[in-house]
């Protein structure tokens, strides 16, 4: 399952991010932090992890999605990964693989299991042409090009690339996410059932029928989540 996030940054964060970036240039090539085999088809640039700027920002973007209720419902986060930034351009592309099942924290100082990836597009999709993200998976093969700000969540185990940047540059942030409940499809039908208890509650209010639900939700999670 996937989830388009709208508006997850501002457009005024996103330009605050962007001229940040752009008055301090401390782009590396992304081969650096991609294992053997990635380093054949990654061809992007990332923010450096060691910069001032870096710690600044990842700690703006993991505070924002700490406090975005969708993403809470639907990722159901035990542990977030520093976010790190990206830039297409030049023909940059990054070809089909699945992420590692697991990254090294050096914040937290140990492995975090990637249960979600997550993906906020920090340029518009008028400003470059390709780097479209494709995630392919057992509920098809999507096609991801959003608003900056917009974000897109989808479950770590899909086969996903990044095609071509031909014109422009697309700057992106990405993170993964390890969640309480480790199976995807029961991360699916808890979110589905948060946000039918959440409708129900907008229309009748808190009758017996939402709090029996809720009641639903409740030992749902307690049974497939992990502390």
């Amino acid at each position: 399952m996937m989830l388009h996030v709208p508006a997850l940054l501002s457009k005024a964060q996103v330009q605050h991010i962007r001229e940040r970036m752009q008055q301090e240039k401390q782009w590396i090539s992304g081969t650096k932090t991609a294992g053997h085999q990635a380093q054949k088809i990654k061809n992007n640039l990332q923010l450096n992890t060691e910069s001032e700027l870096y710690i600044n920002l990842n700690q703006f973007v993991t505070q924002t999605i700490k406090n975005n209720l969708l993403v809470q419902s639907f990722a159901l986060a035990r542990d977030i990964l520093p976010p790190m930034f990206n830039c297409y351009q030049d023909g940059g592309t990054y070809g089909n693989h699945v992420d590692n099942a697991f990254q090294w924290s050096r914040l937290q100082q140990k492995n975090i299991r990637t249960d979600v990836s997550m993906t906020i597009f920090l340029s518009e999709p008028d400003e470059y042409e390709g780097g479209e993200l494709i995630v392919e998976d057992s509920y098809g093969s999507h096609e991801v090009k959003l608003d900056a700000g917009d974000a897109i969540l989808y479950p770590a185990t899909s086969l996903h690339r990044v095609e071509p940047v031909t014109r422009g540059a697309r700057i992106a942030s990405f993170t993964w996410i390890q969640s309480i409940v480790k199976d995807d499809w029961q991360r699916s039908m808890l979110f589905n059932l948060d946000m039918t208890i959440i409708q129900l509650r907008q229309k009748i209010g808190d009758c017996e029928e939402t709090l029996a639900l809720t009641n639903h939700y409740h030992n749902l999670l307690r049974q497939w989540g992990e502390v």
